[in-house]
């Protein structure tokens, strides 16, 4: 698992912040890619997660014309 030197996961948008990275690489998803289409509810469950990541991961997918599921 790489960071940068501010702790951050560099495969995850900046802001997503490191607990929510941590689960996200826990339930397999290693990437922004890997978030896709996958169901905001279904992430909402994972602890760590809360509303500011998955805010900071939406838009980051909407950057690149794609969403949460």
């Amino acid at each position: 698992m790489s960071r940068t030197e501010t702790g951050e996961h560099p495969d995850f948008p900046k802001g997503t912040g490191n607990p929510a990275s941590r689960a996200f690489r826990a339930a397999g998803y290693l990437c922004l890619d890997d978030l896709a289409d996958v169901p905001a509810a279904e992430l909402k469950k994972l602890h760590g997660v809360g509303p500011k990541s998955l805010a900071v991961v939406q838009a980051a997918l909407e950057e690149t014309g794609r969403s949460l599921g």
